[in-house]
């Protein structure tokens, strides 16, 4: 055997033990048993049986005595963990606030969550003589404007109760949602399309648009909103929208969020 034959092997070796990996991270089961990862990825179960030994020796997977299934371990853990330590939220939005704004031509935001309130983190405001800015680091509702109801909309059912029953619903404008039930409502519908938008309910003269971006565990991190002067961005909410959901799939992803899965 030549030295290159080998090399090539070797490299081979390697690939099929991070397809048998990555497929735990990927398939959304809790575990997984070798007659099924051989045919999956169209490999033997002798050679899943050799990977998956060496994956257990560096605690990369662990197996399950009596089931015989096999499931991801402390190491593989770990590392997703340290990915995600080195993530930095700001940092890779700033591409997507910036398509955003190029696309749309209106202005970008960035917001998270403090509690029953959201701050704007980062913004990106387009070349227009009349544009939107806002405030960054100051707390706002959960209940008023595009981006807050996309935080507030992707609440479980028990924590969006908690919190209309700890707070008045205030009128910010004359458009803002003040009762509950038709909130509710509101936060199905934003659900369903999955994206957030408001017409001077936090401001007047404005329009936005807002969709969550989601952490490895399906909670929303973050959300993402396009906003601009009612008189111009209203009529192209529809066709911003998409772009906005593309922008925050794309960051989701980033943060190993994947649908439908957990």
């Amino acid at each position: 055997m030549t030295e290159e034959t080998s090399s090539s092997r070797s490299v081979a070796a390697v690939e099929r033990a991070m397809d048998v990996l990555l497929m735990f991270g990927r398939s959304g089961r809790p575990d997984l048993g070798v007659t099924e990862i051989a045919q999956e990825l169209g490999i033997t179960k002798a050679a899943v049986h050799r990977i998956l030994t060496a994956l257990r020796n560096r605690d990369l997977i662990i197996a399950d005595s009596v089931t015989r299934r096999y499931a991801l371990g402390p190491a593989a853990i770990s590392l997703g963990r340290a990915y995600l330590a080195r993530t930095d939220l700001r940092v890779l939005a700033a591409p997507e606030l910036r398509r955003l704004a190029a696309q749309c031509g209106e202005t970008a935001t960035l917001s998270i969550r403090r509690g029953d309130t959201r701050l704007y983190v980062d913004q990106v405001v387009p070349d227009q003589e009349l544009r939107m800015e806002v405030a960054l680091g100051i707390p706002l509702p959960l209940h008023a404007g595009s981006s807050s109801k996309a935080f507030l909309a992707f609440l479980p059912d028990t924590e969006i109760d908690t919190y209309l029953e700890r707070h008045a619903l205030d009128a910010i404008t004359d458009r803002t949602i003040t009762d509950p039930e038709r909130m509710r409502k509101e936060l199905s519908a934003v659900r369903r399309r999955g994206y957030a938008m408001s017409v001077g309910e936090r401001q007047s003269g404005s329009a936005s648009l807002a969709a969550p971006v989601f952490g490895y565990d399906g909670h929303v991190i973050a959300v993402l909103s396009l906003a601009g002067p009612q008189s111009r961005f209203k009529q192209r909410l529809a066709e911003c929208a998409p772009l906005l959901m593309a922008s925050t799939e794309r960051l989701s992803a980033e943060f190993g969020y994947r649908p439908g899965v957990g």
